[in-house]
């Protein structure tokens, strides 16, 4: 599969299948005729790719994540800390995002509250 056939199935942008061949992470990706041909396990490997940009990793990351992933089984432990690392990260974000909307429920009920008070002291 080309890589117009690749971003057009998968709906990934050709210029970040690009970013990916200059990673070099494809090792199976195979250059027929001056056009990349892209095979199962190459799409297996961009999805994961997808996957971790989706969660929040950033493009080092990535990059770190799947090289450790291409060196097997051995690099289970380091890749379980960049997605333990992750996690933490997105959890703080519930968090502040928790406190943000903690904020504006309390300032909604203030307003309210001097609406209703208002509205009672009219009567």
């Amino acid at each position: 599969m080309t890589i117009q056939e690749a971003s057009e199935r998968y709906n990934i942008p050709i210029d970040i299948l690009k970013e990916y061949e200059g990673w070099g992470l494809c090792g199976a990706v195979k250059k027929v005729m001056g056009a990349w041909q892209y095979d199962d396990e190459d799409i297996h490997r961009l999805s994961m790719i997808m996957t971790l940009h989706d969660v929040g990793f950033s493009n080092h990351d990535v990059e770190t994540y799947m090289r450790l992933l291409l060196e097997g089984e051995s690099t289970q432990r380091q890749r379980l800390e960049l997605l333990g690392r992750q996690r933490d990260n997105t959890l703080d974000e519930i968090h502040f995002k928790q406190r943000q909307l903690d904020r504006l429920d309390y300032l909604r009920y203030k307003i309210k509250q001097n609406d209703a008070d208002r509205i009672s002291n009219n009567r």
